[in-house]
């Protein structure tokens, strides 16, 4: 016996991955002194991975996510935009802290304007390497594209090892309000299923972890959506802070 009603080879939500890693956060983590002040506990490299299969999404129930900030973030994303009052106007402020005018001067940026947050996410993914100058300037046809090669690959060189997007750029990092948490991603087709692989160099897991899980299935069910593929598994691997 078990000790439950569960027998005892039905297996395990996945959910359980989560929650299992937050009581290893709380048993194990080393503490740590951070740039808030506040402090972490802290564990380096856990991963889960969450199905994507037979539309199966992997938004988690024991935390409350907030759906329409990850639809609007992802959106935001998309196109490539680094302007903050975009989302804030949606009602989605997740940002708003980040790009206020303290929040900027108290960085170094005061001669940017409040809302933009430099070279974030949107604007690595659609323009690697283009020079940044604001949140208003066009960057149209400048710098890489990342998204639209990640989708040619997936349609026409599904076999690439390489179906890669980043947002971590070295050079552009002294210039964004806040550095990439969410920084690598990879995809892989394999049968007409595709798989998406994330890596988080930190990762808060009470607040932006569930967050991030959602975007990235839903980022992935978008990919299948537009190159005819299945979804199979969404993997995020993370450092936890």
């Amino acid at each position: 016996m078990n000790g439950t009603n569960q027998p005892q080879n039905e297996k395990e939500h996945e959910e359980y991955q989560y929650l299992n890693i937050i009581k290893k956060v709380i048993k194990e983590g080393t503490r740590k002194d951070d740039r808030t002040g506040v402090g972490t506990l802290s564990i380096f490299g856990t991963q889960m991975r969450f199905t994507l299969r037979d539309n199966v999404f992997p938004l988690l129930t024991t935390k409350r996510v907030f759906w329409k900030g990850v639809l609007e973030e992802l959106l935001w994303f998309i196109r490539g935009s680094t302007n903050a009052k975009e989302l804030a106007e949606k009602n989605v402020h997740i940002w708003d802290a980040n790009s206020s005018r303290n929040f900027l001067n108290s960085s170094g940026f005061t001669d940017r304007e409040e809302g933009d947050l430099g070279p974030v996410y949107g604007f690595q993914w659609r323009h690697f390497g283009a020079e940044y100058k604001d949140m208003h300037t066009d960057y149209s046809g400048q710098g890489i594209d990342q998204l639209e090669q990640v989708i040619d690959k997936i349609r026409h060189s599904p076999n690439d090892r390489r179906i890669i997007m980043t947002a971590w750029n070295p050079i552009d990092i002294p210039k964004m309000a806040l550095p990439p948490c969410h920084c690598f991603v990879q995809f892989y087709v394999s049968n007409g299923e595709l798989s998406c692989q994330l890596y988080q160099r930190s990762a808060d897991m009470g607040l932006g972890v569930p967050f991030n899980i959602a975007s990235y299935s839903l980022l992935t069910y978008m990919l299948t959506h537009i190159t005819n593929l299945k979804v199979l598994r969404d993997i995020k691997r993370e450092k936890n802070q």
